[in-house]
Parts: structure tokens; C-alpha cells; sequence
């Protein structure tokens, strides 16, 4: 098996945005838990949404400017494997033109694994 990491991106909420209507919340949810029942046990960490980034530089802190919702962690077969379950994840169909980055995660240099 080979491990990949999901990174969803998505443009922020507004900070003046409504909160979600907790009916269509739980839409999503269930769309996302639906997915993952589809991946079964080759999703490791279903993950968690991610806010406030600080991008760290020899030269200091900033803000973030990407647009990183979160993340999701499969062990499966190949990429293709990968890239399929990400073309029917539910972040897709959310709306602002929401993507997801499919990364494989590479062996550290020099380990055993």
C-alpha cells in the first residue's frame, strides 16, 4: 500500500458569513462519512478541518495566503486508486470552486519502511 495525503482547499468564509444551517451541516457530514465508508480501511485519518495558517520562514511569520480547508491520510493501492476516491470526495461539490490535492507521502531517507 502506498500513503497519500488529501489536502482540501477552499476559499475562507467571510467572517461576517451566516453560521451554516445546521440541517445542511449534517448533510455534508453525512456525505463525507459516506465516503469514507467508501475508501473502508484504507483511510487512515479521516482528518480535520484546518484555519488560521502561519507560513514560517527563515525570516520570520506571516500570515498564510493558501486556501487549506484540510486534509485526509489513505493507505491504497497506487495513485490512481488515490485520484479516484478524490474524484468522488464530497468537497468537490461544494461550492467556491473548493479542489483537492492529492500528495503521495514519500519514505524518510534512509529508513527501514
Amino acid at each position: 500500500m502506498t500513503r497519500f495525503v488529501f489536502i482540501y482547499h477552499a476559499p475562507p468564509m467571510p467572517a461576517d458569513a451566516p453560521p451554516p444551517d445546521p440541517a445542511d451541516a449534517k448533510q455534508m457530514m453525512d456525505a463525507w462519512y459516506a465516503w469514507a465508508d467508501t475508501v473502508g480501511e484504507g483511510l487512515v485519518d479521516l482528518g480535520t478541518p484546518l484555519m488560521g495558517g502561519v507560513r514560517v520562514t527563515p525570516g520570520g511569520q506571516t500570515d498564510s495566503s493558501l486556501e487549506v480547508a484540510g486534509y485526509s491520510i489513505l493507505d491504497v493501492a497506487d495513485k490512481d486508486t488515490a485520484l479516484a476516491f478524490a474524484a468522488g470526495h464530497p468537497h468537490l461539490q461544494m461550492a467556491g470552486g473548493c479542489t483537492i490535492e492529492v500528495h503521495e507521502a514519500m519514505p524518510l531517507p534512509g529508513s527501514e519502511s
